[in-house]
């Protein structure tokens, strides 16, 4: 099944061509698509499943944003430019700084690539995570997520997708200029990651495909996964913890829309606040469907 899988992909890369990826002038921004109805179907929600209270002590910050149709998406968030510390999530800014490098002829999409990056997702490898970094270069995955075409780090913004050490014991090398964090990450900045990549906004058709191929199947069964485990979805996925740091974020695809999901916590129970907020807003946007009598 995995050499199939991986047949497949080779097809989806090689007849999609190396076309540009979609102007970022055929969809508006994530910021200018506020949304008053999934506002308040967020704050509901986290108002009754108890969160309400995190999110006014920045303890908690989620951004949800639907996008059914890519053209229009409709956002709601709480703390989203929070820079929070969130431990392996930012692993997807790797995955991007390496795509990125292969789209520009710095790096080949090699086997032994495809399976390191799959591992660093997946189930989150740090080993490589850290050799990936050094392929692309520790400092420049941070410049690349800064580039004018992704702005996934924005001083202007808050901060957003940052990878300022290796995965490992080291020290830091290199800590975001605003809040001196490590491995950091925005909601917002996080949801326009996928955002982007579902658009076709972040690289070029096939290079898509495959950072979408790497987000799928995950192998960690908590948070968001656990959450939405007895509802029929298809997730693609990358999460962090780290001590009392916790980090989900997935785009959900259902058979009646497909959404953006991310949380950022710092909280000893933030695993469990996770995979009950998945639940509960899955629930709240698509309520099961009642059996006639």
């Amino acid at each position: 099944m995995r050499r199939l899988t991986f047949l497949i992909l080779n097809f989806v890369l090689a007849t999609a061509g190396f076309s540009t990826a979609v102007s970022a002038d055929d969809y508006p921004s994530l910021r200018s698509s506020s949304d008053p109805q999934l506002q308040s179907i967020l704050a509901a929600t986290l108002n009754r499943i108890g969160l309400d209270k995190a999110v006014a002590r920045d303890k908690l910050a989620v951004a949800l944003v639907d996008i059914s149709d890519p053209r229009h998406p409709r956002l709601a968030e709480v703390n989203g430019d929070n820079m929070m510390y969130a431990a392996s999530l930012p692993k997807i800014g790797i995955l991007l700084a390496a795509m990125h490098e292969v789209e520009t002829g710095n790096l080949r999409y090699s086997n032994g690539l495809r399976r390191s990056l799959t591992d660093m997702i997946r189930v989150s490898s740090n080993v490589e995570a850290t050799r990936v970094m050094n392929l692309v270069g520790k400092r420049r995955v941070n410049e690349i997520l800064a580039l004018p075409k992704f702005r996934l780090y924005d001083e202007a913004a808050n901060g957003g997708i940052w990878v300022g050490k290796e995965y490992g014991k080291r020290p830091a090398f290199q800590r975001d200029p605003l809040h001196n964090i490590s491995h950091g990450a925005t909601a917002l900045q996080v949801a326009r990651f996928y955002y982007l990549l579902d658009s076709g906004q972040l690289l070029t058709p096939r290079l898509n495909a495959a950072v979408k191929e790497t987000l799928s199947r995950p192998a960690i069964m908590h948070k968001f996964v656990k959450g939405l485990r007895n509802r029929d979805v298809t997730i693609y996925r990358k999460s962090g913890t780290w001590h009392d740091w916790h980090a989900d974020s997935a785009m959900i695809e259902t058979a009646r829309g497909k959404y953006i999901l991310v949380g950022l916590v710092e909280d000893r129970r933030g695993s469990r606040w996770l995979e009950k907020i998945a639940g509960a807003l899955h629930d709240a946007m698509y309520p099961p469907h009642i059996a006639k009598r």
